[in-house]
């Protein structure tokens, strides 16, 4: 689905953040992802979303050798915090690329989207791979830094770009659509019921001041539902702030993209592993594992996390993890 969203550019507001020490962000379904990967001391992998280094971090003292990618350069600065005191790096940049090596461990780090992932991999002698993760959608830092502007809970400026370098931010979409496109963008990207009522506030609101905050557009979502929708356990917003944030940052074209590359990246025998969070990115890589030859699913039903990982970290609640081993 295309709304017209430019990929890059000058984008609306500063890239300015202010930087919380405070959000830290805890690696979803960590331990089962570990197990699949079967990581082997000396071989390749590619952590497709390097978020705040958890994953990476664990293969590495495994002995793995590690690429990891993400389009957000806080994630990229919280990685390379995590792994100051797992060895004696020495480090180099090249390009986009953080390059880190010690007698035991390798480790890239690049900001680049995974829409590109079989360009970059070869680029940086990331071919044959023993194994590929991608764990999908906003990470718990980027939640809590009010000024990302994806939690409806901050009067912050509306902005949920994952890369400060797009060009779009989701006030642009929210003041910018007209209320079909508004409809069929919360109705496709978000599954919401009242789609129409939504968008039809939003045209309505915008029409006296632009909509700016994260909570402004809340309120006004919250109003135009049904009242019975207002006392419900998951904000009424929740639906349309993913589907803002998936068109901003064109998440699903992203996964569809990358999936065949990281399958040709793989060596035989290796294993392509997916964390998402709703239901479309699921579709998605679980029609992709059906479908493509020469991929054996080791994951007949979704992995889910424990009632002690959701206890611990809600936002696990709704993971689903897939599996994929590349045949001989």
């Amino acid at each position: 689905m295309n709304f017209g969203i430019p990929k890059s550019g000058g984008g609306t507001l500063s890239r300015g953040r202010k930087k919380s020490k405070e959000v830290f962000h805890q690696p979803v379904l960590l331990k089962e992802a570990i197990e699949f990967l079967k990581v082997k001391r000396g071989e390749k992998y590619i952590d497709a979303t390097v978020g705040g280094g958890g994953h990476t971090v664990e293969i590495l003292k495994r002995g793995g050798r590690v690429l990891g990618l993400d389009v957000d350069p806080e994630a990229i600065g919280a990685t390379k915090e995590k792994i100051r005191g797992l060895d004696k790096w020495t480090s180099r940049k090249s390009g986009n690329s953080l390059i880190f090596q010690s007698s035991a461990h390798l480790l890239i780090l690049h900001k680049g989207n995974f829409a590109h992932l079989r360009e970059i991999a070869l680029k940086l002698g990331f071919d044959e791979v023993a194994g590929i993760l991608f764990d999908l959608g906003v990470s718990a830092r980027q939640l809590l830094t009010p000024e990302r502007g994806f939690s409806f809970t901050s009067d912050a400026p509306l902005d949920m770009r994952m890369d400060p370098d797009l060009a779009v931010t989701a006030a642009d979409l929210v003041n910018g659509l007209g209320r079909k496109e508004l409809y069929e963008l919360f109705s496709k990207l978000g599954e919401e019921h009242h789609a129409w009522r939504i968008a039809r506030a939003i045209v309505s609101a915008r029409s006296l001041k632009p909509i700016k905050t994260c909570a402004e557009l809340a309120r006004i979502i919250m109003e135009a539902v049904p009242r019975r929708r207002r006392s419900s356990r998951i904000n009424p917003a929740t639906r349309c702030f993913q589907a803002l944030r998936i068109a901003v940052n064109d998440e699903l074209n992203n996964l569809n993209l990358a999936l065949p590359q990281a399958i040709d990246l793989l060596k035989p025998g290796g294993r392509l592993v997916v964390v998402s969070f709703h239901s479309l990115e699921d579709r998605i890589v679980k029609n992709f594992l059906k479908e493509r030859e020469g991929l054996k699913i080791l994951t007949k039903k979704p992995i889910r996390p424990t009632e002690t990982e959701v206890k611990r970290n809600p936002r696990s609640r709704s993971a689903k993890m897939r599996v994929g081993e590349k045949k001989g």
